[in-house]
């Protein structure tokens, strides 16, 4: 019987990014979600659904869905640095939020969403048994219905990101890595310039759950 193997603590590698960079210096920063929000209106995504943010960090996403009239929303990141930063950027609003710190891996979904929205955490798990946990993990969370939303890097993509290796798709290579229990609602690729000035490739799927 082979050794059971040890993941290292993810919040230790993402605390220290955030203590290096601000959150406009690190790689996926964007001043506005456009491909996100873009990707959650074509899959239908409206106010009164629930929204969990994966890997949420310092991302303008929050304030975005809050602006559009979005009521209950759950940002979820391992590191609260990067929360920590969302929530001193809203200001009073950041109550209208829920925070949660975890390694999403290790999560244990409160309640059901109807909208999963992950940017740049499924890149990251390159090894067959963590993306197993997180199809496992959006089964689990969404609801009947429900929609999710999911960027990884394209094909051209970085092999490294901050650090760490990491997982490329196609638009059909991330819509049968996440699983046959989605719909693909709609696909696009887009270009992300981060602040450094570096092309960055992302392949997009918007998926639907069926009722």
């Amino acid at each position: 019987m082979s050794p059971e193997r040890t993941r290292p603590d993810p919040s230790v590698h993402w605390d220290d990014v955030y203590t290096r960079l601000t959150d406009t210096e690190v790689s996926w920063y964007e001043a506005s979600p456009e491909s996100s929000l873009a990707l959650l209106d074509a899959a239908g995504a409206t106010p009164e659904m629930a929204v969990v943010d994966i890997g949420a960090g310092a991302s303008r996403l929050v304030d975005a869905l809050l602006a559009r009239g979005f009521s209950d929303v759950t940002a979820l990141d391992v590191s609260d640095g990067g929360l920590a930063r969302s929530r001193e950027r809203l200001g009073p609003d950041a109550g209208r939020v829920r925070w949660e710190v975890a390694d999403l891996l290790g999560w244990q979904p409160h309640r059901r969403f109807g909208v999963w929205h992950d940017r740049a955490v499924f890149h990251f798990l390159v090894d067959p048994g963590d993306r197993a946990r997180y199809r496992s993990l959006l089964s689990a969370a969404l609801e009947p219905g429900a929609i999710a939303v999911i960027a990884a890097f394209a094909p051209d993509g970085p092999q490294m990101c901050s650090g760490l290796p990491t997982e490329r798709y196609s638009p059909s290579e991330l819509a049968d890595t996440i699983g046959e229990e989605f719909d693909v609602v709609s696909s696009r690729l887009a270009n992300h310039l981060t602040p450094a000035g570096v092309l960055q490739p992302f392949t997009w799927v918007a998926l639907r759950r069926p009722t």
